[in-house]
């Protein structure tokens, strides 16, 4: 079982702080959230709340995820670093391409593309992108950058992109992990044709359900080999739920031991850095080493 540390709502000036702790503690990667823009009027519908709106505001810090993986990458030797989850269809595939690229080759290949089709619709407006076709242009994406990270000369002429031959470099050494977050069938199956499926934060007995659909979409596919099946759960230190998640097919557990530093749901991720590492600390010696 590999651990990853959220860090969504974690203040942007704490994050090289805690990715050093977090190697050290025995985590696997860190994961970068991402919104490009909070507009002031949000009428689209957060599919994760009952209530249907965001855990968080605009004074919520939404800092670039690949300039914050490149930074983190450039003090620390082993961890990786994960997006959960890029909304891709914002960007066009080969400013993505070049992102991504980018971080993969300066960290040593250290970086996965976790990506989602998203869900506020204010955001896609504001760039000027089609909402109702986000789903397939991620489709079409995908492909693109498998495509462009080969290093290669070589063009596309697709549905939504359209290219003559180029090339994007630097490229990564070696492909770059793709997971898929979402929770709809397209998700579920656009995830079972890629490298793992990025959930979200589940009841105990939810996830396991999560956990047999995301496997049945992928046995559907056809796909073999290694695949990644990421969640979170409501339980901090369960070490026999972990093992029983494992057991299930559950490769990583997303956790954030650094949020209980802070005052509460109102107040993620203020609190202080010293706070925030002997949480992570703890966490480490309760359930990564006892896990290991």
């Amino acid at each position: 079982m590999k651990f990853w540390q959220a860090t969504a709502f974690c203040e942007s000036d704490q994050l090289l702080d805690l990715a050093r702790p977090s190697e050290d503690a025995g985590f696997d990667g860190l994961m970068m959230s991402d919104h490009l823009v909070f507009p002031e009027r949000i009428e689209s519908r957060y599919p994760y709340t009952d209530d249907g709106l965001p855990p968080f505001d605009r004074g919520t810090d939404w800092p670039d995820p690949w300039v914050a993986i490149g930074a983190m990458a450039a003090v620390t030797q082993r961890l990786r670093f994960s997006t959960n989850v890029y909304v891709a269809p914002l960007r066009h595939p080969l400013h993505v391409a070049k992102c991504v690229g980018t971080a993969a080759h300066l960290s040593g290949d250290r970086v996965v593309l976790g990506v989602g089709a998203g869900w506020m619709r204010e955001e896609f407006d504001v760039v000027g992108e089609r909402f109702a076709a986000r789903g397939r242009r991620l489709d079409e994406m995908l492909d693109v950058l498998a495509l462009v990270w080969s290093g290669e000369t070589v063009e596309h002429h697709g549905e939504f992109y359209d290219f003559p031959p180029l090339s994007v470099s630097p490229a990564p050494g070696r492909p770059v992990p793709i997971w898929v977050g979402g929770q709809s069938d397209a998700a579920l199956r656009r995830a079972a044709r890629q490298d793992g499926w990025i959930g979200t934060l589940y009841a105990p007995d939810d996830a396991f359900v999560w956990v047999e659909r995301v496997r049945a979409a992928r046995e559907a596919a056809g796909g073999g080999g290694d695949f990644d099946v990421v969640l979170a759960v409501y339980a901090l230190d369960d070490l026999d739920l972990f093992r029983r998640l494992e057991d299930a097919g559950v490769t990583a557990l997303v956790t954030a031991p650094w949020m209980l530093a802070g005052g509460g749901l109102k107040d993620l991720g203020r609190s202080s850095f010293a706070a925030k590492a002997a949480m992570v600390e703890t966490f480490a010696e309760t359930v990564i080493a006892r896990m290991s």
